[in-house]
């Protein structure tokens, strides 16, 4: 029987060998839901003021450069958030973290609709960017340790279509209180605090946390709700790893080092890539000639392109691999980006952002799953924690950097440094290892 009942005879063997037999089961699937939405709320929270930038900008009498600044105020707190919620879910667990983050951030988006003064609802932003980093660091690793060997992989990548689906939600609670105003539109935003509710009930702790802890008793517990069947603690074997007292350092030791420089290089590249583009896209198309609801439209046209980026990306790194997909996503979305450059038309515009909509979000969707699997479980939390700061730094001075290229530079000038980043991030993907099949550790 599956991981053997409390009366069977069965040799110990590491938590991870025991996800190669697993089933795919309900529980998997109530687990992935609530993590799918708990990444859109994720995707809403971060778009949600780039959204509103303009109404805010002109409430305020902001300027661009102020206005750049307040878009990068969340991703500027997610900076020192992510590395203290990495050392958090080494220590409060995955589970814990992620229900702490998403709850505490309800109050923030209250606090903003309150806010009096442009330099009030930055600081505002910037806490709420400390406390909900805490669920970028934790969904994606949470979710890579329940999913059996054989899914992990299209089960993750699927994980990722939360962000279109988030955009849309942002898009649509704009367009919603366009009439009451932009304070509306940032308040409502409290309501995700309730999602904490469905993370408690049908999300299990990772037993591989829980194994490195000690906690065999709960990581058996864990394993029989996932697979649905009897599973005795005496079938762990203890973790081979020094566990979680090996410090955030570690991550930059050994062999862990040559990963984290990757690690630094990919996610640095390519989140300026992704996130220059997508922050001031209103004002480039624009300056193309669209109206404001024109490029609400355009926005939420280019996120419904997402969805079969992930679902390609899903089904494609399960049957080639992390490292082929990602290289050449990546590759054909910095072609898009030339592309959306030079566009002279209407359509070509829509053709060329689409094809970067699709390429780009199917390889983050790649992305965040392989970014999980690099490390072993000892060091997962802190790896993860570090390559979502080096995103979170990149998000922060990509908004400001690109709002300066927009004043005293060209459209297409503007577009092709933004892609060049893309072309960074191909390049340093290719001297990943291939995780595809292997069991972590």
């Amino acid at each position: 029987m599956y991981g053997a009942d409390a009366k069977e005879t069965v040799t110990a063997r590491p938590v991870g060998d025991w996800f190669e037999g697993m089933p795919v089961t309900r529980a998997h699937w109530a687990a992935g839901l609530v993590l799918f939405f708990a990444f859109a709320i994720e995707a809403w929270e971060m778009m949600i003021v780039i959204l509103s930038a303009g109404e805010i900008g002109a409430e305020f009498g902001a300027d661009a450069k102020a206005v750049g600044s307040l878009i990068s105020a969340i991703f500027l707190g997610m900076i020192p958030g992510s590395l203290i919620w990495g050392k958090l879910a080494n220590t409060l667990g995955r589970k814990n973290s992620l229900l702490l983050s998403i709850g505490a951030y309800g109050v923030f988006p209250v606090l903003s609709a309150l806010a009096p003064s442009m330099e009030i609802l930055w600081w505002v932003r910037f806490f709420a960017g400390v406390v909900l980093s805490g669920a970028l660091v934790v969904t994606f690793p949470l979710f890579t340790e329940l999913l059996p060997v054989k899914s992990r992989g299209r089960g993750t990548v699927f994980l990722s279509a939360g962000w279109p689906v988030g955009t849309l939600l942002a898009v649509a609670v704009t367009a919603f209180f366009v009439s009451a105003g932009w304070r509306w539109t940032l308040g409502f935003s409290a309501i995700v605090s309730l999602w904490v509710i469905p993370i408690y009930y049908f999300v299990p702790e990772s037993a591989y946390w829980l194994v490195e802890r000690g906690r065999k008793g709960d990581a058996a517990r864990t394993m029989a709700r996932l697979s649905g069947k009897p599973f005795a603690a005496h079938a762990l074997a203890d973790s081979s790893s020094s566990g979680f007292q090996t410090p955030f350092i570690g991550i930059f030791n050994g062999g862990a080092l040559r990963i984290t420089a990757l690690n630094t290089l990919i996610n640095f590249c390519f989140s300026w890539g992704y996130w220059g583009m997508t922050s001031w896209l209103p004002s480039l198309l624009a300056r193309k000639g669209l109206s404001a609801p024109e490029g609400l439209g355009f926005i939420a046209l280019s996120a419904l392109f997402m969805f079969p980026g992930y679902l390609s990306a899903s089904y494609l790194t399960g049957r080639y691999g992390r490292k082929k997909i990602m290289v050449v996503y990546v590759g054909l979305a910095t072609v898009a980006g030339f592309g959306f450059a030079n566009a002279n038309s209407l359509f070509q515009l829509y053709a060329w952002n689409f094809m970067l909509s699709f390429f780009s979000l199917g390889a983050w969707g790649v992305w965040n799953t392989w970014m999980g699997e690099i490390y072993d479980t000892a060091h997962r939390g802190a790896g993860v924690a570090w390559g979502v700061m080096l995103q979170r730094v990149a998000n922060t001075i990509a908004p400001v950097a690109i709002g300066a290229l927009l004043v005293s530079g060209t459209f297409t000038g503007t577009v092709v440094f933004i892609s060049a980043f893309l072309a960074a991030t191909a390049l340093a993907a290719l001297f990943l290892p291939e995780t595809e099949g292997k069991s972590l550790t």
